[in-house]
């Protein structure tokens, strides 16, 4: 089992999160995930949202430097 990561400065928004969430495993880490997205963000849990940021996952553990965003077309 790899662990597993998701980071929020991978993704532009308004308030600039810098969390970043891992764990070792992908049910653990969606729900953590899930939890934040709501919390913070104020997505709507659906199994359409669960799908779409499980999607989003990448083996290994967050960068310590924030990634570079991808410039808006």
């Amino acid at each position: 089992m790899s662990r597993q990561y998701i980071d929020c400065r991978e993704f532009p928004s308004t308030m600039n999160c810098s969390v970043a969430l891992s764990a070792d495993s992908e049910s653990e880490l969606l729900e953590a995930a899930v939890q934040h997205a709501v919390a913070v963000h104020g997505h709507t849990d659906t199994p359409e949202f669960r799908q779409q940021l499980a999607s989003m996952f990448k083996t290994g553990t967050p960068p310590l430097q924030a990634p570079a965003q991808a410039t808006p077309a």
